[in-house]
């Protein structure tokens, strides 16, 4: 492998991981302020207790996603400094918003919530769980800003002078209308990994409890668990919707904006009119004559493109090719077909693992009933991972079908703000890359155990105690309330608190 191809592979594999942790993160946060909202205005301890249980899975999570993520931004300048050099006056500047704003937001809402659960009143210490939720969101439309940059580009101009892109408009790049239909995409998938992770965890704390024999656990898990699981399954209903209907929008303007990745993810080799949407294929898919849609259905395509059933002619990849020499000079314009072509499916079947168990939820839980039957708790868990891998199969999509561009030409902007992956990576060797690649994948490989481990650790835990009651303050030397020792507080820090 030469530099290029390290680089990528390093830059991808340490994306992969980061984002593990990223849509967890993004619509965990403000699942936790609703449950901490319903405890302060209900007075119910179960809420409580809810909130610290998933706000310590929440702070597992989000410290390793910052860990994990800081290295993203390093490897712009160390294995891309080409494409640093060239957009790093447009691309920085969502990038330094995300740190200034959103970053010191989250990190200083979340120090606040973590040691201010008895040293601030009810209600402010609720606002800053919420400042938490607003934070991790605004990161993400920030992130989201200057990836869509990259997929199309917007507010910026080129100078010759210095063969470098320049900010033009920050309004224009952060409503590039790109941005606007990925930060939806993007947050509603956020929010069914985080409705799919407290569902299942319910689930199964639903089934072991009632199967324990324990009239107490029982209880429990009528009470407590059965409530936050229909609700987290309500999230997942809505969530999933979200996602057909911001998808449907993001995905008609890909057919504009880069026809090529749609074509890719089709794997659609002439230009047709009203091709069929093809489910299954055969074939190698990179020699694209040789692939054969052994599934197809009707309408589906032309719809998803133009929103229209019929009367639409979509370009193919092997003449988008010749189009794009023309244009471009000699090369290789296409993805990789394969990947393009079967990530963009896994994203939408694994997606189904949500729906499988909103159905058997739903039905287990009708009529106030706790289900106990085995089968659902296996369910439960195996539902947990499917969004995390959809999350990441989309995004292998999104950027494995912009190939080979670093920054996709803008059909309707400048265009001399264009760059391939090859004109953007450094000029490093390629064993000084291969090292670093080798030490960033064991290290995150050994993080990813470390977070699986502890979430597991702190979920078989279960909430704490509920909080005992408090008890006349005794008489000090000082008087009634006034002990000559403070007293300890009742709400104990536990882990990451």
């Amino acid at each position: 492998m030469d530099t290029l191809d390290v680089s990528r592979w390093q830059f991808g594999i340490t994306t992969v991981y980061h984002f593990i942790f990223v849509p967890l993160t993004i619509g965990l946060a403000p699942l936790i302020a609703m449950m901490q909202t319903a405890w302060v205005v209900t007075g119910n301890e179960r809420w409580y207790r809810l909130t610290k249980f998933f706000g310590k899975l929440f702070l597992i999570n989000f410290a390793l996603g910052v860990a994990t993520g800081i290295v993203q931004e390093f490897q712009f300048g160390m294995n891309w400094s080409e494409y640093s050099r060239f957009i790093g006056d447009v691309f920085g500047a969502p990038l330094a918003l995300e740190a200034l704003i959103a970053f010191f937001m989250e990190s200083t809402f979340i120090g606040l919530w973590i040691f201010g659960w008895t040293r601030l009143p009810k209600l402010v210490h609720l606002a800053t769980i919420w400042m938490v939720a607003i934070g991790v969101n605004a990161s993400a439309y920030f992130i989201v800003a200057a990836n869509s940059f990259m997929q199309h580009p917007v507010g910026a101009r080129y100078n010759p002078e210095t063969g470098r892109a320049e900010l033009e408009s920050i309004w224009a790049l952060l409503t590039n209308n790109t941005t606007l239909a990925a930060f939806p995409h993007v947050v509603a998938g956020a929010f069914l990994t985080a409705g799919t992770f407290v569902a299942g965890i319910a689930g199964w704390y639903m089934v072991r409890n009632a199967r324990s024999g324990d009239a107490a656990k029982l209880d429990e898990a009528r009470t407590m668990w059965r409530p936050v699981g229909r609700a987290s399954l309500v999230v997942v209903a809505l969530s999933g919707a979200a996602l057909i209907f911001t998808g449907d929008i993001q995905g008609k303007l890909m057919f504009e904006q880069q026809p090529m990745k749609m074509a890719s993810a089709e794997s659609l080799c002439h230009t047709e009119t009203d091709p069929d949407f093809s489910i299954l294929t055969v074939g190698t898919h990179n020699n694209c004559d040789s692939v054969t849609h052994v599934l197809k259905v009707p309408y589906v395509l032309p719809y998803l493109a133009k929103g229209e059933f019929s009367g639409v002619t979509l370009d193919g990849v092997q003449d988008l090719q010749e189009t794009y020499n023309v244009l471009y000079g000699p090369g290789d314009y296409r993805p990789n077909l394969f990947v393009t072509y079967w990530s963009f499916r896994a994203m939408i079947g694994l997606a189904a693992g949500s729906v499988l168990l909103l159905l058997a939820g739903l039905w287990v839980t009708r009529g106030g009933r706790v289900p106990d039957q085995r089968w659902f708790s296996w369910l439960s868990l195996l539902a947990i991972p499917t969004p995390f891998l959809a999350n990441s199969s989309g995004w292998v999509f999104t950027e494995m079908g912009r190939q080979p561009w670093a920054v996709v030409p803008n059909p309707t902007g400048d265009p001399n703000i264009r760059m391939t992956v090859q004109q953007a990576v450094s000029d490093h060797a390629p064993g000084t890359v291969l090292f670093s690649l080798a030490v960033f994948t064991l290290l995150y490989g050994a993080l990813a155990v470390v977070w699986f481990y502890l979430i597991r650790r702190y979920v078989i835990a279960g909430p704490d105690a509920p909080a005992p009651e408090r008890t006349e303050e005794p008489e000090g030397p000082d008087g009634p309330g006034k002990p000559g020792k403070p007293e300890e507080p009742v709400e104990q820090l536990s882990f990451a608190y």
